[in-house]
């Protein structure tokens, strides 16, 4: 008796399986999910994922567009080919379309639709990523990177990593081995992960980037990697210079015009690694705007605003902050130039727009001002060499300061230099004294910092540590 009925349980159980399997399958959704978010609508969402309205209502049968309660799950039409739940990351330098598709195993075609990518432009770094989290815990492929070197063939890459050519041909989504190029960055399953920067060679292991980028300001870019590197690289029209810390980094300085229109700029690193492997990248990086304010107009001597006395000035003024000295002379922040009671005294700020002479606000100024009347003592901020101490129409008596790696600091309307080129100052020696010589209204000190030939806030090296 108990036999047949065990016969019956399991004939029913058989019976049922294909229909609760279908119900399984039914309660998938047929695309990905957007979770809403406190002041998300309907419009906000169609204009996020580029869909129209009537789409969304009609695929998620949505009886009243005007009430979206906060946490319903939208399944977003027109992705067929993607599954999960829809998340945002923050794109980071050293990624591109590319990389991007194959970290996460997202067909490059479907990221591009996904994200409304037209151009590889719109992948910046700090840009936002929509991905599908698919629920497994982590939104990366359990991969680390593996580079083609120089010389090396896709069969050799496999042994040497102990990987099926082919299994590589397909996590990358690669139609054939003559499609990597020696320096190419591979993602292969079975390896450590990995997380470095996904388009640069895995002998880099981290890439960073000062953040955020703002007009006159300095740029940091930091690639941690091995010794015997040769890199170069440039930001928007700037050469960047790379030099090898103690601690195995390279480190580019780079000051950011103040003037420069907020908006994407291309940071491009290039080089060899020690091995022969060739290091090609280049990203958009967005400048965002410093909100400087405006100076009350000027009114200063008209021989001081002359192009024929200003422009051989600043062609000069250019000439002598242009070398670029592999020794860095300072560490640590900056200290004051002037006595610590004056040190917070600010008549004028640097990237302040300016107005000269009835002209228009044409111009900015290029230093921090200092508080002091005529014969307040000048020290140098941090050791270093002095190229240039003498009197100009603009700038009055003035000295510069070679600090290594670019970066300058500069002096003006001294009423007395108390140094000579040549001359190797340390840090809080006395170098001149405050005063009005050169285009000025008033006694003071004119103070620039000066990083990759651009006039940067000197207040950015007062409070922070740059390596």
């Amino acid at each position: 008796m108990k036999k047949h009925t065990w016969v019956k349980l399991a004939f029913i159980l058989i019976l049922l399986w294909p229909f609760g399997y279908a119900q399984a399958q039914e309660d998938q959704p047929d695309g990905p999910v957007y979770i809403t978010q406190a002041g998300d609508t309907l419009w906000s969402i169609s204009q996020r994922f580029g869909v129209s309205i009537d789409a969304l209502v009609s695929k998620n049968g949505i009886a009243d567009p005007n009430q979206l309660a906060i946490g319903a799950h939208l399944v977003i039409p027109g992705l067929e080919g993607l599954q999960g739940v829809l998340v945002t990351q923050t794109v980071p330098y050293g990624e591109n379309l590319q990389s991007l598709s194959r970290r996460y195993q997202i067909p490059v075609d479907l990221m591009a639709r996904l994200n409304h990518y037209t151009s590889p432009e719109e992948v910046y770094a700090g840009s936002t990523l929509i991905i599908p989290d698919q629920g497994e815990g982590d939104l990366e492929l359990g991969s680390g990177r593996a580079t083609l070197r120089a010389g090396q063939s896709l069969l050799e890459l496999a042994i040497t990593r102990g990987v099926n050519p082919w299994a590589i041909l397909a996590e990358n989504q690669l139609p054939g081995s003559s499609n990597v190029l020696p320096g190419d960055t591979l993602y292969l399953s079975g390896l450590a992960d990995d997380d470095g920067p996904g388009a640069l060679p895995e002998a880099v292991s981290a890439i960073e980037i000062s953040s955020p980028l703002t007009q006159g300001q300095t740029l940091v870019l930091k690639l941690d990697m091995p010794e015997g590197a040769s890199l170069h690289g440039r930001f928007h029209d700037r050469d960047l210079n790379f030099f090898h810390t103690v601690d195995g980094a390279y480190i580019a300085l780079q000051g950011i015009h103040a003037m420069l229109a907020p908006g994407l700029y291309p940071l491009t690193v290039n080089g060899e690694l020690a091995d022969g492997t060739p290091l090609r990248f280049s990203q958009s990086v967005y400048v965002q705007n410093g909100n400087y304010p405006y100076d009350p107009p000027l009114v200063v001597n008209s021989e001081t605003m002359d192009l024929e006395n200003t422009q051989p000035e600043d062609e000069q003024w250019s000439s002598l902050v242009k070398p670029v000295t592999a020794e860095k002379s300072w560490d640590g922040i900056f200290q004051s130039p002037v006595p610590d009671y004056l040190s917070d005294c600010f008549p004028s700020l640097f990237g302040n727009r300016r107005s000269y002479n009835d002209s228009g606000y044409y111009y900015f100024h290029t230093g921090l001002d200092f508080c002091g009347s005529t014969g307040v003592d000048i020290y140098a901020p941090v050791p270093g060499l002095v190229v240039f101490a003498g009197p100009l129409m603009v700038r009055g008596n003035a000295t510069v300061i070679d600090h290594g790696w670019g970066v300058y600091t500069a002096y003006a309307h001294q009423s007395e230099i108390l140094v000579g080129v040549g001359d190797r100052v340390e840090t809080g020696q006395l170098i001149g004294l405050v005063g009005e010589t050169g285009r000025v209204t008033g006694p003071h000190l004119h103070w620039e910092v000066i990083v990759g030939s651009v006039q940067v806030d000197p207040l950015q090296w007062l409070e922070q540590e740059f390596p």
